[in-house]
């Protein structure tokens, strides 16, 4: 019997995922935003999109009772690295553990915490089914080590998916779309209902995902990216001109450095926009402070 085979067939031996929840008294946490994926029609569908798993080493970050884990399996994942802070769910997947026969690693941890980019032989990819209430943060994470990654597939609320892969002149462009865009390639796959979840949430999720590019978009030093955001976006509905007042430079110098109207908005504005201004801040900050040696200083 090939490998693949007999991984198929040590998956099929288990309990379902119905009755693990029910064995291990797995009642879905509010406070760890859990809602559980049973449909292993969908979670092999959402493992399909993360493909393909040759030579990879998949980072599933919150893998409850192992719907979405048992679909990386049998869809050829052949090392699968599992992050769950509930200790409940760790040992819910020991029985997983076993039929995987040396495929499957369970880490207890925090994802907010762990260094996803230690974790295996690259290349690596993410593939979660995010709980809302820490989704950004932890994009927000991994994108400042997006070169450690070959790509992220997440299930978001749909709200969040639509920010992240928005365009400019689209109405969710903001910030995050802003950071997204400038290190990675975004793309909607497909909404996934609330009915498909137990328990079910209020609203509608939504599958993505993430290529990092070999390099940013465009070159900028990073801190003065984000700071240029943070400024624009912090009153999107100002004219550049007013909005970035607050990086404490002469507006009107850093627009014509960057060579972008005044009256421009932010979420008009391209991404290359966005690196033109930061590199024309971190230029005017050094010559406001020429002894700082080249470092952007808040």
């Amino acid at each position: 019997m090939s490998e693949s085979a007999a991984l198929h067939l040590d998956l099929d031996q288990l309990p379902s995922l119905s009755e693990t929840v029910a064995r291990h008294e797995l009642a879905a946490r509010k406070s760890l935003g859990q809602h559980f994926l049973l449909d292993l029609n969908l979670t092999r569908r959402i493992a399909r999109a993360a493909g393909p798993f040759e030579g990879a080493t998949v980072i599933e970050i919150g893998p409850g009772p192992g719907g979405l884990t048992r679909a990386l399996l049998l869809e050829g994942a052949a090392r699968v690295i599992a992050i769950e802070r509930d200790r409940r769910c760790v040992a819910a997947l020991g029985p997983l553990v076993d039929a995987a026969a040396g495929r499957l690693t369970v880490i207890e941890a925090d994802a907010l915490t762990i260094d996803e980019a230690s974790l295996g032989p690259a290349p690596r990819l993410i593939v979660a089914n995010l709980p809302y209430n820490i989704a950004t943060p932890l994009l927000i994470k991994w994108l400042d080590r997006s070169d450690a990654f070959r790509s992220l597939t997440l299930m978001v609320q749909k709200e969040v998916a639509q920010r992240i892969v928005a365009r400019p002149g689209d109405d969710a462009f903001g910030r995050l779309s802003a950071r997204v865009g400038w290190v990675c390639q975004a793309a909607l796959l497909f909404d996934v209902s609330p009915r498909a979840f137990t328990p079910p949430p209020k609203v509608t999720s939504s599958v993505i995902r993430l290529e990092p590019r070999p390099a940013p978009l465009c070159a900028a030093d990073p801190a003065a990216f984000e700071a240029v955001l943070a400024a624009a976006f912090g009153q999107r509905r100002k004219m550049l001109r007013g909005a970035l007042r607050t990086l404490g430079v002469d507006t009107a110098t850093l627009l014509a450095a960057a060579g972008v109207e005044p009256t421009a908005r932010a979420e008009t504005l391209e991404i290359e926009g966005f690196c033109a201004l930061a590199r024309a801040l971190v230029m005017l900050r050094k010559a406001r402070n020429p002894v700082a040696s080249g470092a952007l200083r808040e």
